[in-house]
Formats: structure tokens, sequence, C-alpha cells
């Protein structure tokens, strides 16, 4: 029979991960059912990423759009729980730290369907951060964690979760190390920006703490202003009337951006000389792309991508925004982060993961 597989997807980030294991789903003769919350709807940062990856029609499409946190995630579980209860998939999986992902667990636990988590066991230790209780809450209900490294086992151990933990791997740093083995020398995406190779740098603000606070935007903004050099800011759709206020990209070393699809995003950090970013995603794909990283917030989840100084902490201090830039890189490569597998281990444990029709009958 068949194995149907319920994936739960609504931002960038899940869209990434979820282009890799879909494909495999397929590859594996298994049936998936994709569901699209909605959390992400703009078609720059949604349907964008389905073209280009290759990411199957979503068979649902809640559209949920943007609320606050509470009314975002209890509307996702409201209408998620209809398709659930409609598709009686064999199991549900969630990826990362969104609503979204949140949403999913619940609903998958509340109906005792087989939820696996993609991406477990990761952890800023900031609780004033939505993320981090999403993956908190997350870890803690659904019945298959997979996680990224032993670190992110480790952590799950320590708060009492060792059932169903299995480090798999990264989707993500997978994704990344593929597409850029396909890169040209000088990708046509720098002519665009005027840039030249390891003379630029990208960056990428989109998280609530740092857009919500006028004060500590406009800091972020000062310490890019003072790097001697040119950056390329990729502008989050919930960023840019803020950006607009205060004239980034005005008489200054910013070069501001519409958001940029996955292929040309690697292909601009894949030259760069340094990353500035407050999203966890692109911690990981500088680290895989050997790129340095300026972390844009007080604390990461990633903190593999810290060893060897190879991503820095600048929180919103102007000055060690710049401190970081000059920074000594150490003369070894930086380990990887995955095996390049994490599809294939993800795939092969829900198929021996026991089915809802097979928990009835234990």
């Amino acid at each position: 029979m068949t194995m149907r597989v319920l994936s739960v997807v609504g931002a960038r980030p899940q869209f990434v991960k979820a282009a890799l294991l879909s494909a495999e789903f397929a590859r594996q003769g298994m049936e998936e059912v994709l569901v699209h919350t909605g959390q992400h709807y703009d078609p720059s940062m949604s349907d964008v990423f389905f073209s280009e990856l290759e990411l199957p029609e979503p068979r649902y499409r809640l559209g949920v759009g943007s609320a606050n946190h509470g009314a975002q995630t209890g509307e996702m579980m409201k209408r998620l729980e209809a398709v659930v209860l409609a598709e009686k998939p064999d199991s549900i999986v969630v990826y990362g730290d969104t609503n979204t992902t949140l949403a999913g667990a619940l609903v998958g636990s509340k109906l005792t369907i087989p939820t696996a988590h993609v991406e477990a066991g990761l952890r800023s230790f900031n609780r004033a951060m939505p993320e981090e209780i999403n993956r908190v809450v997350a870890d803690h209900v659904c019945d298959l964690l997979f996680a990224p490294s032993l670190h992110a086992a480790q952590q799950l151990a320590s708060e009492g979760v060792t059932k169903g933990v299995h480090v798999v791997g990264d989707l993500m740093i997978d994704l990344v190390v593929n597409v850029a083995r396909t890169l040209p020398a000088r990708p046509a995406i720098l002519d665009r920006f005027g840039v030249q190779p390891r003379a630029y740098g990208v960056a990428t603000i989109h998280r609530a703490a740092n857009t919500d606070d006028h004060s500590r935007f406009a800091q972020l903004i000062e310490g890019l202003r003072r790097i001697d050099m040119p950056i390329v800011f990729a502008v989050h759709p919930r960023t840019q009337a803020l950006a607009t206020a205060h004239g980034v990209g005005t008489g200054d070393n910013i070069i501001v951006s519409a958001p940029l699809s996955y292929g040309e995003m690697i292909a601009l950090m894949s030259r760069a000389a340094m990353i500035f970013t407050d999203s966890g995603g692109m911690q990981k794909e500088a680290f895989a792309l050997r790129v340095p990283c300026t972390t844009l917030r007080e604390e990461t989840e990633w903190l593999d991508t810290l060893e060897d100084g190879w991503n820095a902490l600048a929180g919103c201090d102007p000055a060690k925004i710049v401190a970081s830039v000059r920074r000594v890189m150490p003369m070894r490569q930086n380990k990887p982060l995955a095996a390049g597998d994490a599809a294939r281990q993800i795939v092969t444990v829900l198929q021996r993961h026991p089915t809802v029709a097979e928990m009835a009958l234990a």
C-alpha cells in the first residue's frame, strides 16, 4: 500500500527544505500531500521558489496570510485540521521553526497522526523569539525528530527527549552544496549589481526583533553603512517600508534589491566577501559556501557555525558589525554541517515508522 505523507510548508526556508524531500518521496513511490499555509504569500517569497526548486503544486493552499502570532497559528490549525481529517495521511512532516511548524506539529499531535519535525533540537535559548517557542513545542509533541547534527540531538537529550530522535544531516545544506557546484566562475548576478568577487557583502534583515524596533533597525543600517565595500541588501517585503523610511540605498554603500530567487541568492552569496543576516538559514548557507558570516542577533541556534570564527554574533552594535569584517579567519576550511543524504535518511525512517493503522492494531 502506498504511503501517504502530508507535508506542511508556509515560508521560504520551508520551501527550500521541502524541495529535496519531495523529490525523494517521488523517487520512493510515496504519495505526498503538500499543504501551503500561506504564511509567506508574496510571489517573490513563495511562488518563485516552487517553480525554481521544482516543488509540486500544493494540493491545498490555506491562504492564512499575515496576523498576530496567536491568531495566525490558530487559523492555520483550524484550516489544517480539516485537511488532515479529509486526507488521513500516514504521517505529517513539518519543517523548521515558524508558526506553520507549530500549527502542523500541534494538529498532528492532537489527531494522533505520527508527526515528524525536520530540523529538530535547535535552540537559541532566547524565549523572546517566537521561533524559539515554536522549536521547543514542536520537538516535545512530535513523534519523529530529525536532528541536523549530533549537537542538536544532545540538546534534545538534555531536555529528556530521546525517543524517535535521528541525526540525519541538513536538507538546506545538501541543496546549497548541490547548487553551488553548478555555478559558473562569475555568476551573472554580479554584473546586475556591478560588484566584483570577494569585494562586496550581502545583507538580509527580517526578524521581528530587528524590524519592529526602529531604533534597532537604524543601528543595523548604520553598521552596514560604515563598512568599506558595497552591500547588496535583499529587502524582505515586511522590511521595505522601513528601509525606505530610513533612506537605505540613498547616498550610501548599500545596494537595495527586491527579494531574489533561491538560485540568484546562492550565486550572490557564493562570491561575497561577507554575509550579514539575522536569518538562521543564511548562516548555514554561508557556512556551507565558505563565506564568513556576521549574524545580526545576540544569539544563534546554529552553534556549529561559530566554531573557528566563521560566524560572529554582532547584535545591532555598529562597532561590532564593523569589527566583524576585520576579524582574521582561520586558515583551514570549516567542517561540513551535513553528509549530503538527509532526504534519503528521513524517508527511510518514515517508511519504517508504524502507520496510524499499525499503531491502532498494536
